[in-house]
């Protein structure tokens, strides 16, 4: 198969498919939200409960909210990352985005912020889906995507030298948790390079 037939692959699928990743993290986070409190206690990535065992937390704490303020923060957020590089990679590329960030997260708040006993919500997962569809629209530039990715990087260099974004841990209705962008942004970029080297090795064949 021929790289411009692999590239071409994701944008050619039907829009019900393109949609389909985000369209379960939102309803998977809905459902949470609805069961309210005892969701948030059962499922956040909660230190004491992984080192317990309970090890869904690792997955599960990147779905649930502070509250539905929060919720809807991340949700609209999650529909513009999708709006802007949704159609970059197919779902068997955005599944390996997700996993790597979601993975690197968790080393990264496990073993980087010991003093950190819970975290919960989808924003570190989407810098890390934003940040990996943008390395992959940066093999061919354009000015939307120069711009993005400055603002990505300026974001994340912002968040950790003076912190928050002013207002926005109002806004969430809690803390914001800086340093979950930054491992989230990381699993991105290291997804989009992995997916890089598979479409080049296949375009070798």
């Amino acid at each position: 198969m021929g790289l411009h037939k692999i590239e071409r692959s994701a944008q050619d699928a039907p829009q019900t498919g393109r949609w389909l990743l985000p369209g379960i993290l939102l309803a998977t986070a809905i459902v949470l939200s609805l069961v309210g409190e005892p969701a948030l206690e059962w499922f956040r990535f909660d230190r004491d409960g992984i080192g317990s065992g309970e090890i869904w937390r690792l997955v599960t704490g990147h779905l649930v909210h502070l509250g539905w303020p929060h919720f809807a923060l991340n949700a609209a957020g999650l529909l513009l990352v999708w709006y802007l590089v949704g159609d970059v990679y197919d779902w068997r590329g955005w599944l390996l985005v997700a996993t790597l960030a979601i993975v690197t997260m968790d080393i990264g708040l496990w073993v980087l912020k010991p003093g950190l006993t819970w975290y919960v919500g989808l924003s570190g997962l989407l810098h890390g889906m934003l940040a990996a569809g943008l390395v992959a629209k940066l093999r061919h530039p354009d000015r939307e995507t120069l711009a993005l990715a400055v603002l990505l990087l300026g974001k994340l260099v912002w968040e950790q030298v003076s912190g928050p974004l002013p207002g926005s841990e109002s806004t969430a209705g809690g803390n914001v948790i800086v340093d979950s962008h930054l491992f989230g942004a990381v699993g991105g970029v290291l997804a989009a390079i992995l997916l890089r080297i598979r479409v080049r090795s296949a375009a070798s064949i």
